[in-house]
């Protein structure tokens, strides 16, 4: 077995050493022809092209079609790149937007301040929302005014449209306002036209509910809510929103105020207010037995 391996390379060898030499051979003819100046020789290579060169277009469709992809493939990066820059102006762009749209807003906000009509006796104080209490049970929001600026516990907040709620807590520097949808949040309201009495209860949802009606038949969904002034705590015809009816079959106050935007609010100075001796009767109603006692004193 090991002598016809050796016998077949024995012969392989030396017909590989003659195809080569004549592969060598035929491509220095071909070489010394192209270079061969003369008018035979011309016409012999002409022939020899249109001849051979035509039975070889099969061998160029590999060819042309690798230049075609490489060239789709130059095309394609360009398009790539362009499309990269493109998506980085378009990021670009959208960070303009939404920097145009933040400071439209506040923009609108402020105008809405000084343009809204209140009662002249009333005058006020634009403060700056520094945070919220991020609480599910507590909704409250502090601002940047306090003791310094003559804020009282107390006193009605608003946005540019509509009432947000009052001041419960005042530093030196700084206050917190209670939400009218904070679950402590008790507010004396009028619905109109019909002009009845009720009260804005805070229940922690975007839509606090409307309780002790004295004829709810006559309140319709879209009426206004505006503040009664009942108590002299808060300023009477301070616009709160809207009624609207709940998925639990309730009346409830679509609030005028953007909660969803609180940037900017208007403390309203209300110098002939009840006096607040005790704010933490703002949030927590008085025990039932001292209003029983006290009852019993008048009578």
């Amino acid at each position: 077995m090991a002598r016809n391996r050796r016998q077949q390379a024995d012969y392989v060898r030396p017909v590989r050493r003659i195809l080569v030499g004549l592969l060598v051979f035929v491509l220095l003819a071909l070489f010394l022809l192209w270079r061969i100046d003369s008018p035979r020789v011309e016409r012999f290579r002409a022939a020899l092209v249109d001849r051979v060169v035509p039975n070889f277009e099969w061998a160029l469709v590999p060819v042309t079609a690798a230049a075609g992809m490489i060239g789709d493939f130059r095309s394609y990066q360009q398009i790539y790149q362009q499309n990269q820059e493109l998506r980085r102006e378009l990021q670009r762009l959208k960070s303009w937007k939404e920097a145009a749209v933040q400071l439209e807003q506040q923009n609108a906000k402020l105008l809405a301040l000084n343009s809204v009509r209140l009662d002249p006796k009333l005058t006020s104080v634009s403060g700056v929302v520094l945070a919220d209490s991020g609480s599910p049970f507590r909704q409250s929001v502090l601002l940047n005014v306090g003791r310094r600026d003559g804020i009282k516990d107390g006193w009605a907040t608003m946005d540019g449209i509509g009432l947000v709620g009052r001041i419960s807590g005042v530093g030196k520097n700084s206050s917190r306002v209670i939400l009218l949808t904070d679950s402590n949040s008790r507010i004396p309201v009028t619905i109109q036209p019909s002009g009845q009495r009720a009260l804005l209860v805070g229940d922690n949802s975007a839509r606090p509910p409307i309780e002790f009606l004295e004829k709810p038949e006559q309140v319709n969904p879209g009426d206004q809510i505006v503040t009664s002034g009942d108590g002299r705590v808060f300023p009477a015809g301070v616009l709160v929103g809207q009624v609207a009816k709940g998925t639990d079959k309730r009346l409830r106050a679509q609030l005028a105020a953007d909660y969803e935007r609180l940037d900017f609010l208007r403390v309203l100075r209300n110098l002939t207010s009840e006096v607040i001796t005790d704010p933490g009767a703002l949030l927590v109603a008085p025990p039932a037995q001292d209003n029983l006692t006290g009852a019993a004193n008048d009578g």
